[in-house]
């Protein structure tokens, strides 16, 4: 099968400034060819990567594109060029994989491949517009239904199928030997909760914090997908208020250092606020694969893979999400007995999401396009 996947216009690939779709789709890329069909991956062309270049039997194609914006609307005006450039490389394919805005609406003739639209964030809308794609591929069950919801005389045509994770589960590192750290890893915005996450622990007494610590890493700046410099400042403003007990860390993008992170934290914090914007929590996941007991909001699109079971989950059904947050993270830090088994239990249920059983899904999805 000749396969063709086109990334949106601001993140490169691989993924040195980060993107959880763009890391997803790299790997799924290479293990597409691993297993015999012919792949190319088009992307933007910038920070130093060649223009073309094989990486792993993958064919990569690299064309201008642009920063990121926080103007949702500006985004997609930038976004435009970007997809009418990528006419001129992308070859004839049996299925073209995109994420861009305006692929399914300009690329959708059949000359590159029945689209398959991947929807990586709940729908705003264009589902409507995209009457040529061959089929819509949701992340979780919660972001079909509002695919399902635009076109529900086209339902037939969604299908469910996880991210991957970007590497192979290796074996638990021992937990009691990591030191007492909550960590948050990811894109320090407003919409993931971060500022909230920090004021939550704050309001935590000594007695309540123990001797455990909390650490925020993630990228700040608006062409990163942060939440610019004002509201980096805002959080830098609570760890001075930590008294020690915060750590605000460097960005990291190198694949090495971010497996470090996970595996010295015991419980992983994502209180994500972006209801209608997230759609899986990619580093949820990744973090589990090391044995970080997660500890995530209330949004259905953790549901497809965060139990109560072995995670916490922030009630916030009285409205005052950092009271609750503030409530969620003392009672994990109260039950230290149960981290253990619910970190094991978290990391065994990483082994649905390795990257070649999960290609596999979206090989069999293909041929149904």
């Amino acid at each position: 099968m000749k396969i063709s996947i086109l990334q949106g216009a601001f993140l490169p690939v691989p993924g040195a400034r980060g993107g959880a779709i763009e890391k997803a789709w790299f790997e799924l890329g290479k293990e597409f060819a691993r297993q015999g069909h012919e792949v190319t991956h088009v992307s933007r062309l910038c920070d130093g990567l060649p223009a073309r270049e094989w990486i792993e039997k993958v064919r990569h194609l690299r064309i201008e594109g642009s920063d990121a914006v926080a103007s949702s609307l500006l985004l997609k005006f930038l976004e435009l060029p970007f997809v009418w450039r990528a006419r001129r490389v992308l070859p004839r394919a049996d299925v073209l994989v995109t994420n861009a805005f305006w692929a399914p609406i300009l690329l959708g003739s059949g000359k590159f491949g029945k689209t398959y639209v991947h929807v990586g964030r709940a729908p705003k809308g264009q589902m409507k517009l995209y009457r040529r794609a061959g089929r819509f591929q949701a992340p979780t069950e919660a972001v079909a239904k509002a695919i399902t919801a635009e076109i529900p005389k086209r339902s037939d045509l969604v299908s469910v199928i996880p991210y991957p994770l970007p590497w192979k589960v290796e074996a638990m590192r021992s937990f009691g030997n990591r030191p007492k750290r909550i960590l948050y890893f990811g894109r320090i915005h407003p919409e993931k909760g971060v500022l909230e996450l920090a004021k939550a622990w704050n309001r935590l007494g000594s007695t309540q914090r123990q001797d455990w610590g909390l650490r925020i890493v993630g990228p700040w700046k608006p062409a990163q997908g942060g939440g610019g410099a004002e509201y980096l400042g805002k959080i830098q403003e609570e760890e001075r208020k930590s008294r020690g007990s915060m750590q605000l860390g460097e960005p990291l993008f190198e694949e090495d250092k971010i497996k470090e992170e996970y595996a010295n934290g015991r419980i992983f914090a994502y209180p994500s606020q972006a209801e209608k914007g997230e759609t899986f929590g990619l580093a949820v996941l990744e973090a589990m694969s090391f044995g970080c007991v997660p500890l995530v909001s209330g949004l259905a699109c953790f549901q497809d893979f965060v139990s109560s079971d072995f995670g916490f989950v922030v009630n916030s059904n009285n409205g005052d999400f950092q009271e609750e947050l503030g409530d969620c993270l003392a009672a994990a830090i109260e039950d230290q007995a149960s981290h253990e088994s619910r970190a094991a239990a978290a990391y065994r249920r990483c082994a649905d999401f390795e990257v070649e059983k999960v290609a596999r899904r979206f090989l069999e999805d293909f041929e149904r396009t």
